[in-house]
């Protein structure tokens, strides 16, 4: 029987012993390195340790100056991510979060960090499910396993008009990665508005072979009545005009049904549950937060949608109008699409500039 490498961890294998190795990154361990923590003689918590010296929280966290990135782990293989914890401050659209495998010039993930972990409107919303949660006060986790083979490199870039601070922890671990394992994705997107009759595009453009498997989304609408009538389309390996995968309405798409609405008190009811959710309703306020935004997310964790080429995502914003007719939406909507692919990751399209992520 072959050895246990550490990997694809469950309740079904946690007592099962490895040779791989656990190492942790952290601003007070920025390499990682074994019995290096904590030996840090100044960082943001000096002041407050000016009275008991070395080992008491000196360097609990970063600042990271207007318009600079920081390299939040810089780690050489083989290995794979395990668990990452951040808390950064400032507008979360304005912190980019990238992540670079085995040397790849540009990122296979590239999303601003509040995005990432599910909350695409800068308002913190308890969100608890298997591979992201976010608790309070805005602690973002997410327990994506994230091999590598040759190199690891996590990069946080603040877009924002201020210097931001961030405390964070990579928790990885060192050992064999078997042939079959592909490397973690996930990619940003927003259209505002969209236009009249156009379907939203939630990925585009991937090449290789992997297997999608989850969707953020945040959706602000611009009309009133029900909005989520549109259908999810799944395009692969040679689909060009009609899909193989075509869903039946948005709400559906994200495990739920007629309108997400608790029929006893006749408004939208959050959920949050392993795979699947609506945690959060940003309803108007009667003055300047006008709107209502949703967001929700979708995890492919049991049904991965698997392709051997090639990958288009696209979801339809349909309302509704007089006469019993669908009305198509011109929303305010933005994504992340999560997916595991071989090597090389096609680049992809330019993040918007700070004005058009922000949101207002």
């Amino acid at each position: 029987m072959n050895s246990f490498n550490g990997l694809g961890l469950h309740l079904g294998n946690l007592s099962r012993l490895s040779a791989a190795q656990t190492r942790s990154i952290s601003a007070e361990n920025f390499n990682g390195e074994k019995g290096a923590g904590g030996m840090a003689t100044e960082g943001t918590g000096a002041h407050c340790a000016r009275d008991l010296g070395r080992g008491w929280k000196i360097s609990p966290s970063v600042r990271i100056k207007v318009g600079q990135t920081f390299t939040v782990a810089d780690i050489t293989g083989p290995g794979a991510i395990q668990q990452i914890w951040m808390t950064p401050t400032g507008p979360w659209r304005y912190s980019i979060l990238r992540i670079y495998w085995d040397g790849q010039e540009h990122p296979s993930v590239e999303c601003p960090v509040g995005d990432f972990f599910g909350l695409p409107w800068g308002r913190f919303s308890p969100l608890v499910s298997l591979p992201v949660c976010v608790n309070p006060g805005s602690a973002f986790n997410c327990y994506w396993e994230m091999p590598f083979r040759k190199s690891c490199r996590i990069t946080m870039t603040n877009l924002g008009h201020e210097d931001m601070t961030l405390y964070y922890q990579v928790n990885y671990t060192l050992t064999d990665v078997p042939a079959d394992c592909a490397y973690f994705h996930a990619q940003f997107r927003r259209t505002n508005p969209l236009p009249y009759k156009t379907d939203y595009t939630i990925l585009d453009g991937i090449q290789g072979r992997g297997h999608y498997v989850g969707t953020v989304m945040g959706w602000g609408v611009n009309n009133a009545n029900w909005w989520g009538e549109g259908e999810i389309k799944f395009f692969f390996d040679g689909d060009k005009d009609w899909p193989t995968i075509c869903g039946t309405g948005t709400e559906d798409y994200f495990c739920g049904s007629y309108n997400f609405e608790n029929k006893e008190t006749k408004q939208y009811q959050e959920f949050s549950t392993p795979y699947a959710g609506l945690h959060q309703v940003l309803r108007p306020d009667g003055l300047y937060r006008s709107q209502t935004r949703f967001a929700m997310y979708r995890w492919h964790v049991m049904d991965p949608v698997r392709f051997e080429q090639e990958l288009r995502v696209t979801i339809q914003a349909l309302g509704w109008r007089s006469d019993g007719r669908y009305l198509p939406l011109q929303d305010d909507i933005c994504s992340v699409a999560y997916w595991y692919q071989t090597l090389p990751t096609a680049p992809f399209p330019a993040l918007p500039d700070r004005d058009y992520l922000e949101v207002v």
